[in-house]
């Protein structure tokens, strides 16, 4: 095996079988490299603040490769000067040296800066890096709706920071459209009242645009329009500023429903319904992509935005995302294909078309002929696939690398912006080495494509690196260096804690757990088909990890970073724990077993309450911060309650009636005692109640849904917006009341996690070849 896998690591760094697209060579930054260096040293100076004197920076287009970006550093004296081919280049570079060289750390989650008082020297003659792709991609269409919903000019300066340090060139940027598609309806002659009840709410947009929704969360304030074009000109100005080339977007076909009354004679189908809503926000109206009116409307809505924003020449639409086309017969995906093309180019005859490739994913009717009818329908070069789920469901093999179109090897990772550890990390590790390997491959970037960001920081890390490493890492050394970079030093007990959770939790290889969910605790209680938790692990290793964790803490009392991440572990342990005292309540109510009820569920309810207030500890899971960010945006009270509304459905209901209920769930203190605890409370109380009784669960999800989940929708109850206690503190107060109870539950975890394989036999050869699988390679 270890023999194996380092032939496979030397194959990967001599091969590159990548193929040129020189459609793509207008894709580049317009910003005068002055100016990009200018941006870099700012960024600079707000990270660093008076080190920033120690730094230099120049931006020359002509020390690297064509098409790939190239940062070198040298000393000078004792400064360090940075040069790059672009600003994005000159930014990674810095933070290169920051990290390679000064062990410091920028992420989602805090900064460990403290740079050494003498900058280490670099060798002789300095280090020269160059990126192994074209591009760099950041986000997903949801990710704006998940996770930056509601952020201001502040958030995204820090978010565009961290894009360019870590290499990012190619992101999307989609604020403002609705805006500009008001403009286009209103002159198209559609009414204010139509129009409003056409756009989705500020916390659902994503899928409005996708075309999966109309409407729900709605109608857009006035202000609302102009906050996003303000803030629209800020985040372009700043991402071209850096030579970013921001990703813009485009017209999918989804309508507005009165578009038959202005148009009567135009051809539309209604699409089927989408996560269960009714008619009043389902079924989206499609124009057809081979109607004339498509290229009209297409054309009119990017020639207003190009008119307001600028442009790129890059353009993201997704048609049919979730949803299956009218028809199957390639040549009507062909024509689709076109059609779409074709709008972009009416607008900008230099038009890219970005495209995420998730519609290809766990359906029957996309065949390899039918998505080569539809993306070879487009001139090669003029579409960039994004693969969205390479590191476990890569579709480029399957599809002969998009039979000839480029794509980006992307690591989706995350859904709805849920917080489980969980990782792919062997796969993640040698994926894009493969895919760039293969004959023929179109391959020409690697990208973040996660629904929601702040979580599972160590991942998006690790995958960022793929951009420069020239071959798969040993990824217990890279662990240990990721930890002393995290936290400022070395520490055995921690490094040991992080082998133990990469080869554990973040070693995920088995089917099935794509979307790493659901946990107990932020399930709605069931007592008939038990909650069957996602644990692909040997808990045990998690706990060893808690242990390490709380040896340490004591050295790391300064750390935010590792108080964060404490405050983390320690919640996945008591999520963990969760499953047994869940499953011994379900048992012992079946047998009639009154006071082991009684036990169970007074310490899993007692659990929920103290994860509460081990969240409370840190700010970064705090609910009240969500949910004042959303009101912060309002301009007077009726904008304040939508947003709020907003703001707490999409993390619990997602939708009017439970349609996607608890998808993007966050385990947030003041989420846990105002939501999961009552309904935990209320699912005992039940039982209590009917226990000579057969339970009807029925009743109780109406009851639940009516009395607790609904009801928190349209509270208006605060929560705090700082953080109360010590995380170290109260996370060593909680090791020490669980951690005998984990020893003691381990035997009746174990056999509860059986009972969602095949057989106890079965999990363990699962369990055992996660750990072959991972730490032989990982020691190899």
């Amino acid at each position: 095996m270890k023999s194996w896998i380092i032939l496979f690591c030397v194959v990967f760094s001599q091969v590159e079988c990548i193929q040129d697209f020189p459609a793509l060579d207008d894709i580049r930054t317009k910003t005068p490299s002055y100016r990009q260096a200018d941006t870099v040293k700012e960024l600079i100076r707000r990270l660093i603040g008076p080190r920033s004197s120690d730094f230099d920076v120049t931006v020359d287009p002509t020390i690297g490769v064509t098409n790939k970006d190239t940062f070198k550093l040298v000393n000078v004296g004792n400064r360090v000067l940075i040069s790059g081919t672009t600003g994005v280049a000159a930014a990674w570079g810095f933070y290169y040296y920051l990290s390679q060289y000064c062990n410091c750390h920028v992420s989602w989650g805090g900064d460990q800066v403290s740079i050494p008082v003498q900058l280490p020297k670099l060798p002789s003659g300095g280090v020269t890096v160059t990126s192994n792709d074209r591009f760099r991609y950041y986000q997903n269409v949801c990710t704006v709706s998940y996770s930056f919903a509601w952020y201001n000019w502040t958030q995204w300066e820090r978010e565009i920071d961290w894009m360019v340090l870590n290499g990012i060139n190619f992101a999307l940027a989609f604020n403002g459209q609705e805006a500009i598609w008001q403009r286009v309806y209103l002159k198209m002659g559609f009414t204010q009242a139509e129009i409003d009840d056409h756009f989705g709410g500020p916390a659902f947009l994503a899928w409005f645009r996708m075309g999966n929704l109309r409407g729900w969360g709605g109608p857009l304030p006035q202000s609302w329009h102009v906050q996003q074009v303000s803030l629209q000109h800020k985040i372009l100005q700043r991402m071209r500023d850096f030579g970013m080339v921001p990703i813009l977007p485009a017209f999918n076909g989804d309508v507005p429903n009165a578009l038959t009354r202005l148009y009567p004679n135009a051809k539309v189908t209604h699409l089927s319904d989408w996560g269960g809503f009714n008619s009043t926000y389902c079924c989206t109206l499609l124009l057809d992509l081979n109607d004339p009116l498509f290229k009209t409307i297409g054309k009119a809505f990017l020639d207003e935005y190009i008119k307001e924003f600028g442009t790129d020449h890059v353009y993201n639409t997704d048609t049919f995302n979730e949803m299956s086309p009218p028809s199957g017969d390639p040549a009507y995906l062909s024509g689709a294909g076109k059609a779409v093309y074709n709008a972009l180019t009416a607008a900008d005859p230099r038009a890219v078309w970005v495209m995420q490739g998730w519609l290809f994913l766990g359906t029957g009717f996309w065949t390899a002929e039918r998505v080569k009818a539809f993306v070879t329908a487009v001139p090669l070069g003029k579409m960039i696939i994004l693969d969205l789920f390479s590191e476990v469901q890569p579709q480029y093999k399957r599809l002969q690398s998009y039979f000839g179109q480029p794509f980006i090897w992307c690591m989706l990772h995350n859904f709805g912006g849920t917080m489980s550890l969980y990782g792919s990390v062997n796969s993640v590790n040698t994926g894009p080495y493969f895919a760039r390997s293969l004959a023929n491959s179109t391959m020409i970037g690697t990208g973040l494509s996660m629904e929601g960001i702040n979580q599972n920081y160590v991942m998006y890390e690790f995958m960022l690196e793929n951009a420069w490493r020239s071959k798969p890492r040993n990824i217990i050394n890279w662990v240990q260096n990721y930890s002393m970079r995290r936290y400022g030093s070395f520490d055995s007990d921690i490094t040991y804690a992080w082998k133990k959770l990469m080869g554990s939790a973040y070693n995920c290889t088995k089917g099935g757990y794509e979307d790493h969910g659901p946990e107990v605790i932020i399930s709605r209680p069931r007592l008939y088909h038990p909650i069957q938790p996602a644990v692909w692990y040997d808990p045990k290793d998690v706990f060893i990890a808690w242990d390490h964790f709380i040896h340490a803490a004591n050295k790391f009392q300064s750390s935010k970073l590792f108080k964060y991440d404490l405050v983390d572990l320690t919640r996945q342990s008591l999520n963990l724990l969760s499953i047994s005292l869940y499953h011994n309540m379900i048992e012992a109510y079946n047998k009639k077993n009154f006071s082991l009820f009684l036990q169970s569920s007074e310490s899993l309810l007692t659990l929920l309450l103290d994860l509460n207030d081990l969240l409370a500890t840190d700010e970064h899971f705090l609910l009240g911060r969500w949910l004042e960010s959303a009101k912060s945006l309002a301009t007077n009270e009726r904008e304040r309650q939508l947003y709020e509304y907003n703001a707490r459905n999409q993390i619990t209901l997602w939708g009017p009636s439970g349609n996607i209920l608890d998808y993007a769930s966050k385990q947030w203190a003041g989420l846990v005692e105002g939501y999961y605890y009552p309904r935990w409370q209320k699912f005992v109380t039940e039982l209590l109640h009917q226990w000579n009784d057969t339970f009807n669960e029925k009743q109780f999800n109406y009851d639940v849904f009516k009395y607790v989940e609904e009801p928190f929708t349209f509270s208006r109850s605060l929560y705090p917006t700082v953080p109360t206690g010590h995380q170290i503190d109260v996370a060593t107060k909680l090791y020490k009341r669980y951690r005998p109870m984990a020893t003691t539950e381990l035997s009746s975890l174990f056999n509860h996690l059986a009972h969602t394989s095949d057989s106890w036999a079965r999990l363990k050869e699962k369990l055992l070849y996660v750990k072959v699988s991972g730490m032989e390679f990982m020691l190899g």
